[in-house]
């Protein structure tokens, strides 16, 4: 197993910098638009990039597209991380050139900035199963970026970036929506993405997040003290936009819409567009492990063998510290290898393999079927490469090699990842398996028992705050043996505290409690931002021991009256 394929523990701190861009118009000049000068862009869009009604896209690679600016935009939030990532001064978030920007107004802009955004289109497939239904014209061509608009991409300390709006406004693939988000579940996906890389999950990350208390747009929700599994009344929430940056957001499902188009015959120049967004996708996400020397079909081989192990190496992430995406679809599998859709998502508390707090989602991609919905994904990747490789039969037979070793590669890695949590050497499938039979019995907190295992407890009373319910007697001799069979592995092979250690780099302290998030977007509609203040600072380093205050406010079980809550315990994706 490649060394990229491992668990990573938590991200360290980057040293705080002196910023390169402290201005508007220095911004501008990072500009550097590689997919619409690389790709083709749909030839029945408008000129001006008024393009907000739904329709048929049949040919390109993406739309161009003006966002709608939010109403009065207020600044909620940014990422001092990610600005200090990209060598922005903190002060550029409350300039009203980037603030109009990023909440929506792209007439802000300057050159060499473009007048427009972007949108793309994407193909759906759910578990290897093409779907056309949630299409309007029933045809898969309306079927992409509804609300997101990509507004910029540019170098920044010598990578490439690019920022896309969540909530902009319409665009041609909106389905007839309003292409708003709420400031809900944009302070979720704002904090949620720094959260995880902060926990060294592959991710897109958060620039900014701005809201307007002039504009409101109503959605379903739950009404309060609500145990209502779907949504029960509609409520006006702020409108808001977030600005999520990732170094491309190029899907899955765009690849797998023009291998569609290759087999359909939907135009001639099918196959080269095909071509073209995967010489794209390798030129913004692989180029550096992908050697530009080698011919075209094997560097597409290269793509499909690196990708893989991204892949499983992220859901082996995910799988470590309680990630649940809810909606693990091709188009929201980001052909980078990196977690990109934070709508339906949720981290799990009470352990519960088929945890799942998406009302629309099923038991398919429940916290512990991650791994299959990985699978059908990768077919899908597999599936759109091959039109590519037809020509040339000994990379095809390496291709198909690839796609046959995904389970494989797939359990390799989370073997890996559960041997890190358990500070083992190697794996042991039968230790893992009694472990994770013992937790579900005893109703533990996922998170709080990893860390208390940490400490190398040898009794059972030492796992027993992180239980819900107490354990019979029986149950009890079942841990007092389990743990026994457990440190005599971890005692026979390394130092005890470097075992300790090394458990505590990969199991975190802090984890998301959606009750306790609630609050901070709920006092956020009202003007207050200091829980998210609190959070930010909180989620940035998730592996460390918390202040006494804090600690005893986030380190703690789920309270009871928060089971069964609905849009705490489970929630629609209604944003």
């Amino acid at each position: 197993m490649a060394s990229a394929s491992r668990p990573r523990p938590g991200r360290p701190q980057i040293p705080k910098t002196v910023p390169t861009t402290t201005s508007f118009a220095e911004f501008a000049q990072r500009a550097d638009y590689s997919l619409m000068e690389s790709l083709h862009a749909d030839p029945q869009s408008s000129e001006n990039g008024h393009d907000h009604q739904p329709r048929q896209v049949f040919s390109g690679h993406y739309v161009p597209v003006t966002p709608s600016p939010i109403a009065a935009p207020d600044y909620v939030a940014h990422s001092s991380t990610l600005f200090n990532e990209l060598g922005l001064s903190d002060a550029l978030a409350h300039d009203d050139q980037f603030r109009r920007l990023f909440s929506g107004d792209i007439s802000a802009g300057q050159e060499p900035m473009r007048p427009f955004g972007w949108a793309t289109g994407y193909a759906l497939s759910i578990y290897g199963r093409e779907y056309v239904q949630q299409c309007p014209f029933g045809t898969g061509n309306g079927y992409g970026d509804g609300r997101a608009i990509s507004v910029f991409e540019g170098i920044f300390q010598g990578k490439r970036w690019e920022m896309q709006l969540k909530g902009g406004g319409p665009t041609p693939y909106c389905r007839g929506a309003d292409g708003r988000a709420v400031l809900r579940s944009s302070v979720r996906e704002f904090l949620a993405q720094e959260f995880m890389h902060a926990l060294g999950v592959p991710t897109s990350r958060s620039l900014t997040l701005y809201v307007s208390h002039a504009e409101r747009v109503r959605r379903p929700w739950y009404s309060a003290d609500s145990t209502s599994i779907d949504p029960d009344i509609l409520v006006d929430n702020p409108a808001a936009i977030t600005t999520r940056v990732a170094p491309s957001f190029l899907r899955v499902g765009q690849l797998e819409l023009f291998a569609r188009r290759v087999r359909n015959s939907a135009h001639p120049g099918a196959l080269n567009e095909l071509q073209m967004i995967v010489t794209h996708l390798i030129e913004r996400n692989y180029r550096q492990e992908i050697d530009p020397s080698l011919s075209f079909h094997e560097q597409v081989v290269d793509l499909a063998k690196l990708f893989r192990e991204r892949l499983t190496s992220l859901v082996a992430n995910w799988m470590r510290v309680g990630y649940c995406q809810g909606n693990f679809n091709s188009d929201n599998c980001a052909a980078g290898g990196y977690t990109l859709d934070y709508g339906p998502f949720g981290f799990c508390e009470l352990f519960d393999p088929r945890f799942q707090p998406w009302t629309g989602g099923g038991k398919h991609f429940c916290f512990f079927n991650q791994p299959a919905a990985a699978e059908a994904n990768y077919q899908m990747f597999w599936s759109a490469l091959r039109p590519l490789l037809e020509d040339n039969s000994n990379a095809l037979t390496q291709l198909d090699q690839l796609r046959q070793g995904f389970a494989d590669a797939m359990e390799q890695a989370l073997e890996t990842m559960w041997a890190s949590k358990l500070g083992l050497v190697n794996y042991d499938d039968t230790l893992v398996k009694e472990l994770l039979k013992l937790m579900a019995r005893s109703k533990t907190d996922y998170t709080i028992f990893f860390r208390k295992l940490s400490t190398l407890p040898e009794d059972v009373l030492d796992l027993k705050t992180s239980f819900y319910q107490p354990c019979s007697e029986e149950l009890d001799l079942q841990w007092d043996h389990w743990l026994q069979r457990w440190r005599k592995q971890i005692t026979s092979n390394a130092d005890l505290k470097q075992v300790s250690a090394a458990m505590q780099r990969v199991n975190p302290t802090i984890t998301w409690r959606e009750w306790l998030i609630a609050p901070a977007y709920q006092q956020a509609e009202q003007g207050d931002t200091s829980l998210i203040q609190e959070l930010q600072d909180l989620f940035s380093h998730p592996y460390a021991t918390p202040s006494i205050e804090l600690e005893a406010k986030y380190d703690r079980l789920k309270p009871e009256q928060f089971f069964d809550a609905g849009g705490i315990s489970y929630y629609s994706c209604s944003s």
